[in-house]
């Protein structure tokens, strides 16, 4: 079987798609090597509460113009930020039919804090990828050589790790030259977000792209059942 790899930004409690993308393939590899940005996915995510959409946000130290690499981006000390998001978590899904056996075991996962933004989101995407039932191997960035710029880094890193195929998110058609794989007899192929049915959810309208943890507090080990990806 050809070797799958996709070279993926790490998120804060991202939506159930990217554990899609990340049972898709063999290698999941943390991409942090690239600039922080603002206002993105690396350090919020957002939860379904009775009065709508609310954002958890992890407060970051930055410099300057947000030059630093998002594996360089401290986390902020001084505020109880973890104990406030686990609170939040349980005061707006005490509700849900796993609540409890949830909590139980997300909560150690908060306890003392990393320093770095990077290796708080890896511990938590290797705690949820297991608690998925995804066996893809996690990996970072720094772990290898980086040549080049934008596809041909990307490209290289897969040729790296020995990969024939290279999965990729929508997003980045507009950008990504896939005549840089194929020199390197590397593949391409587009993941499909589309198509995601709705799961059990509290407080009125089903809302599809809010934090995975939705899905786990809702439908607890029955949450794999509803990625599309059901053979990693």
């Amino acid at each position: 079987m050809p070797k799958r790899i996709a070279i993926v930004q790490s998120n804060y409690i991202p939506w159930r798609g990217y554990f899609d993308l990340m049972a898709s393939v063999q290698e999941f590899v943390l991409y942090d090597d690239v600039q922080y940005t603002r206002r993105d996915w690396r350090n919020r995510n957002q939860i379904k509460t009775p009065q709508g959409l609310q954002w958890l946000t992890v407060p970051v130290r930055v410099k300057g113009k947000y030059l630093q690499a998002i594996r360089e981006t401290e986390i902020e000390d001084g505020t109880p930020w973890s104990a406030d998001h686990l609170k939040a978590l349980s005061l707006n899904y005490r509700k849900a039919p796993f609540h409890d056996s949830v909590m139980e075991w997300l909560a150690p996962l908060y306890d003392s804090p990393p320093p770095l933004l990077s290796q708080l989101n890896r511990r938590l995407l290797a705690a949820i990828a297991g608690k998925l039932q995804i066996a893809t191997r996690l990996t970072d960035s720094s772990e290898y050589v980086l040549e080049g710029d934008k596809s041909e880094r990307l490209a290289s890193i897969a040729a790296q790790a020995g990969a024939q195929v290279y999965v990729s998110g929508p997003a980045a058609k507009s950008y990504l030259d896939e005549s840089v794989f194929r020199a390197r007899g590397i593949g391409v192929e587009w993941f499909d977000y589309a198509g995601y049915q709705p799961y059990p959810q509290l407080w009125g309208d089903f809302i599809p792209n809010v934090t995975v943890l939705d899905l786990l507090f809702n439908c607890g080990d029955a949450a794999r059942g509803h990625l599309k990806w059901t053979h990693p």
